[in-house]
């Protein structure tokens, strides 16, 4: 009896262990699709997610949410590393306006105020048609794959916040997808 209980506990601690091809902790990545244009490659993309109690609680104090996704196209070599062939990331930054009772999310030097958080997240939860590669670096008929990422960055909370990291905070995606010869995503 003993020895059934130790080998499926063996089993069920392996099973755990085993990295699968997406690691998702909190965000839902409902869409991802690529397409080839004449100035190069564009992305496209949706995801889902719900900030948790802590870190909504943490946006009403005055503390700034940072949301980053990166893309990163890479070329197949059998005889080095995979090269990079283009890295494109963005940034928006979430905060509650208290005197206005609003939120903002800004992506560089574009700002936008919403009502509801609901609305905030919305626009921050996908891109249409972001450029992330050059049509020069994609040209030969090599064999490539994308590395996606999107994620709540701890990086960039106050220090305080980051000694003591509750797993509320805990938002991310990563994924690896293969080009088609067209460059759609498979």
């Amino acid at each position: 009896m003993f020895a059934r209980i130790a080998i499926a506990a063996f089993f069920a601690v392996l099973l755990a262990l085993t990295p699968g091809p997406v690691r998702a902790d909190g965000i839902e990545l409902s869409q991802l699709s690529a397409r080839r244009a004449d100035d190069g490659l564009d992305l496209s993309f949706t995801t889902h997610f719900e900030l948790s109690h802590p870190a909504e609680d943490a946006l009403h104090k005055g503390v700034p949410l940072y949301f980053v996704v990166e893309a990163t196209v890479l070329r197949n070599r059998w005889y080095w590393r995979d090269a990079r062939v283009a890295r494109a990331e963005r940034t928006w930054r979430l905060a509650w306006q208290s005197l206005t009772r609003q939120y903002r999310v800004s992506n560089g030097g574009l700002h936008q105020s919403f009502a509801t958080l609901d609305e905030a997240l919305t626009a921050m939860r996908g891109q249409s048609a972001w450029h992330i590669a050059e049509a020069k670096d994609i040209e030969d008929g090599g064999s490539y794959y994308l590395e996606f990422s999107y994620k709540l960055d701890v990086t960039q909370l106050p220090r305080p916040m980051q000694i003591g990291m509750q797993s509320g905070f805990a938002l991310s995606i990563e994924q690896k997808r293969y080009f088609a010869p067209d460059f759609t995503l498979k």
